[in-house]
This record gives C-alpha cells, structure tokens and sequence, in this order.
C-alpha cells in the first residue's frame, strides 16, 4: 500500500513539475521579455496577466472535464497544451503575439489543479491526503525553480528564447510517460458541480476570499522577483533567477512541513489546519515589508527565501483547509473555485504592482502585497474561529 501510495505521489508530483517549467517559464522571462520588447513594468504586469487570464477563464471548465472524463486524459492533454504554448512564446515575434501565446500557455495550466487534486483525493486515504496535497504541490515550486534558472541561464550562452523551447520540450516528454505509467484509478463520473451551494456557506466564502490575497501575493512575487533583482538591487539577471529558484525551494519546504503538520498537529481539522495557514500568512504579510529594505542580493536572497516558505508555502495547506469546510462531495467544485480566487488575485494584482513600481517605486509595490496578505489572515482567523 505504501509503494502505490508514493507511486501515483510521485507521478502527479512529476506531472507537475514538468507543467510548471513551461508555466511559470514567463515568470521568469519578465526581465527578458522587457529587454526583448522594450516594456514598462506595467507592460510586464499585462503579461503575467494576459497568463493568468487564459488560467481563470478554463480553470473551472477543464475542472468539468477532469471530472467528466478523468485526470488521466485532461493531465496528458494540458502538458501538451502546455508545450505548445511555451513553443509559441518562443517564437513570437512582437509584444502582442506574446500575450497571445502566453494566453493559450495559461489556458493549458487549468488542467493542474483539477486534475492533481482529484488524483490525490481519489486514490489516496484520508488519513494521508493531506500530507499528499503537500507532497504535490511542491511540484509548481520546483518547476519554478528549475524554469528560473534555465530560463534566465540559458539566455547568457544562447538565446532569450532558448529556455522556453526547452521547457517544451521537457513537457511533451513527460506528457507521453505520463500517460502511459499513470497508474490511477478515477472515480466514477461526477455530476456538474453545485457552485450555488457553495456561495451558500459562509465559512467557504471566507477562506475564497482569503485565497484571492494569497493568490495576489504568489503570482505577483513570482512574477517580479527577477525583474526586482535586476532594477531594484541592480544584480545580473542570473542572479534573479538563483533568488526566484531558492524562493521556490523554501516553498516546497513550507508546503511539504505545512502538511506533515496538518496530519499530525492535535485539534479538529478546521481548527489545526486553519491554524496553520494564519501563521504563514500573517507572518508573511510582514516579510513583504520586508523586501522594501533589501539592498544587496544576500539580503534578497534571505528575504525572499523566507518568504517562499511562508506566503507561497502557503498554498498547499489552503487546498487542505478547503477541504475541511465542503462535504466530501464538493471537493472537486470547492478546489477549482478556491483556485478560480487564488487566480483572481494574480490577475488583477500584477498589473497594480507594476504601476506602483513605475509611479511610486518598489517600497509601495511591495507593502501593497503586505498589506493584503495582512487582510488574508484576517478573513483565515474568522475561518478558524468559526471552525468545530
């Protein structure tokens, strides 16, 4: 039983990788998409999310469809989707086939959250899921963490678009091992989710909210952590992408620790889990003060290591709280909405950030995501005390 457990673990966790190097590859392509295209910073926010646009708009369909026709097919079509996306932004030509291409890239990515979830949460004991969720969601932060690095290492030896054809390439790699080792067994098909009655319970409805403050926060961070390097510290721009590296490294440290913790802390579900999501967000929401202070890329690098393990560690144990406050047979719909939020947050906070940065500077960027993630705990405390 252990042995299928880390198993279908790690095959999601690899599915997952492989998805994030070609995703979150535009993060760490602001720097050389504002040098390729000659952007402002609020042009830069445009692209993070004209990405995360095509994300929200298929998040919630392609959850339909994994319930419909099962993870195994919509997974191994969204990395191929993924490829394909990450090949068009490679060869796009001009600043507005760029936001196209980054567009159907994000569209491919709604396939994740669905897909991963409902493969951990089919096939996996309760008494382990949580500790699961962790596990897999570590996958986005490595993924991360790899397309830094070989995004912005590649472009010193090569090409700026030399990273992007590699993450294609990786993908559709992974796409076709994926399905065929997959080894999980999907439930039987779902019926159309009640989202209606999800609006109908209040302590969801806190948690959604709270997502759309850490969904801000992650997206964001990730997005302007190279570009920050580069003009706010005034490193190289390999040197932002070892920062965004080791800040996705802590969190798949926090994400990993935050679900063993989950499974193993005393306390109703609601209660612990609740708990420690307060404790990342809130303390995180003072690491962005934080950033405002850094000046050398040591100092950076610390800070944001910190805060990978704290806002962007996060997200894992959000997932597991959402699951405590739906019936078993919401989880699916509960999941692809309190996503839908997170991406709400991310679509809607870059472009913000970015004109804080050309109007006011990085210190007013910066405390605008402190001073959200501070609103996010709020909205998780009243989910805790609300908790049984």
């Amino acid at each position: 039983m252990a042995s299928r457990f880390w198993k279908l673990v790690s095959q999601v966790t690899i599915w997952h990788v492989a998805a994030s190097i070609c995703y979150y590859a535009i993060y760490a392509g602001t720097s050389l998409f504002s040098d390729a295209f000659s952007l402002s910073g609020f042009e830069v926010g445009l692209v993070i999310t004209s990405l995360t646009l095509g994300y929200a708009i298929f998040l919630l369909p392609l959850g339909v469809a994994t319930d419909r026709f099962g993870e195994h097919t919509t997974l191994t079509l969204g990395l191929l989707g993924l490829s394909v996306g990450a090949f068009l932004v490679a060869l796009a030509p001009n600043y507005g086939l760029l936001l196209v291409a980054v567009f159907v890239l994000g569209s491919a990515y709604g396939t994740a959250t669905p897909g991963t979830n409902k493969a951990i949460f089919d096939n996996v004991r309760p008494e382990r899921q949580h500790r699961a969720i962790g596990v897999k969601q570590i996958g986005p932060t490595i993924g991360s963490a790899v397309s830094s690095l070989l995004v912005t290492g590649l472009v010193g030896y090569l090409f700026w678009q030399a990273g992007f054809l590699v993450a294609a390439g990786v993908g559709i790699v992974c796409a076709l091992l994926f399905y065929l080792t997959y080894g999980g067994t999907s439930a039987a098909a779902a019926t159309y989710p009640d989202f209606g009655k999800l609006l109908s319970n209040q302590t969801y409805l806190f948690l959604v909210t709270a997502g759309v403050c850490i969904g801000a926060g992650f997206y964001t961070t990730t997005g302007y952590t190279v570009l920050y390097v580069d003009e706010g510290i005034g490193a190289a721009v390999a040197t932002g992408g070892i920062v965004l590296a080791l800040l996705q490294v802590f969190s798949s440290v926090g994400k990993v620790l935050s679900g063993w913790l989950a499974d193993t802390l005393p306390g109703t579900p609601r209660r612990r889990i609740g708990a420690i999501l307060f404790v990342q967000v809130f303390l995180g929401g003072f690491v962005f003060f934080l950033v405002t202070l850094t000046e050398t890329p040591l100092e950076a690098t610390v800070v944001f290591s910190v805060l990978g393990f704290l806002v962007l560690g996060s997200t894992g144990v959000y997932y597991s709280c959402i699951s405590t406050v739906v019936p078993d047979d919401e989880i699916g719909a509960a999941s692809s909405a309190g996503q839908f939020a997170m991406t709400f947050g991310g679509l809607l906070a870059p472009p913000v950030f970015g004109f804080l940065i050309d109007t006011t500077g990085y210190a007013a960027a910066w405390s605008f995501l402190g001073v959200l993630a501070l609103l996010g705990s709020g909205f998780i405390a009243l989910v805790v005390l609300t908790g049984e």
